[in-house]
Formats: structure tokens, C-alpha cells, sequence
């Protein structure tokens, strides 16, 4: 465990401590490199590209985190957390985080705003989560 997740772990945190599940993860990688490989389908909506690059990134990035024996209490920790989990510097975790944002305005208030680089650069940076999951 780093110091940084421990930290961020205990009642009324972030994170709550709980020991990794091997099943657990790999159902976690398993659907996020499915979704991956769709979100590169460019004959769905750009929305739908969108939607699967951001879960399958949110399913890594867990799946990241619970190897730690973590979990985490918000969806977006498990981005701003890459650096302890996978080693991923601002590069990974601003993007994931931006499309965060950009997946609630969508989802609570029907503001999907979204672009090819955008899309593009989501799926590159869940493709650099899986390399680093699979390193």
C-alpha cells in the first residue's frame, strides 16, 4: 500500500480499505478492455464511443485501484489516484478526469459535449491504463 492511498483511506475519505479480490479485478479488466476495443468502432455515434471509452477507463482505473485493496466511495478518485495505483502521470489522469466531468454534464443535465479528439484522446488514455495494468 503507498502511503498517498492510505492516507486518502478511513470514514468520511475517498477510499475505504478492502482487500483485493482476484475475481473481482479481473471481470474489471476484462469488461474495460471489451469496451476499449468497441469505443474504436467508428461506425457507433460519437457518443456511444464516448460512453464505452469512459467506462472502460473507469472499469481499469478500479480495477487498478482495487489490486491496492481499495475501493473507492466516488467515481472519479479512481482517476486523480493513477499516480499511486499505476504510476500515470497529469498526462493520463487530466484527461480521464475532464471526461468525467464532461460524462456528468451528459448524464444529470444533457449537456453531452463531445468531439473526435476528445474521444480520441479518452481512448488513448485508457489504452495507456491497460498497458499499465498489463506491465
Amino acid at each position: 500500500m503507498t502511503q498517498a492511498l492510505e492516507n486518502l483511506s478511513g470514514p468520511g475519505k475517498a477510499l475505504k480499505a478492502e482487500a483485493p479480490d482476484d475475481n473481482e479485478t479481473a471481470g474489471l479488466i476484462r469488461t474495460g478492455k471489451a469496451r476499449l476495443a468497441d469505443a474504436h468502432n467508428i461506425s457507433l455515434a460519437l457518443e456511444s464511443r464516448f460512453d464505452l471509452a469512459y467506462n472502460a477507463a473507469h472499469a481499469l482505473c478500479l480495477a487498478a485501484l482495487r489490486r491496492k485493496g481499495y475501493r473507492a466511495s466516488n467515481r472519479y478518485i479512481v482517476f486523480q489516484v493513477l499516480p499511486h495505483t499505476l504510476g500515470l502521470g497529469p498526462e493520463v489522469w487530466r484527461v480521464l478526469d475532464l471526461c468525467h466531468n464532461k460524462r456528468n454534464l451528459g448524464e444529470y443535465e444533457g449537456l453531452m459535449e463531445v468531439d473526435e479528439r476528445l474521444v480520441a484522446d479518452l481512448i488513448t488514455a485508457a489504452e495507456r491504463v491497460a498497458k499499465a495494468l498489463n506491465a
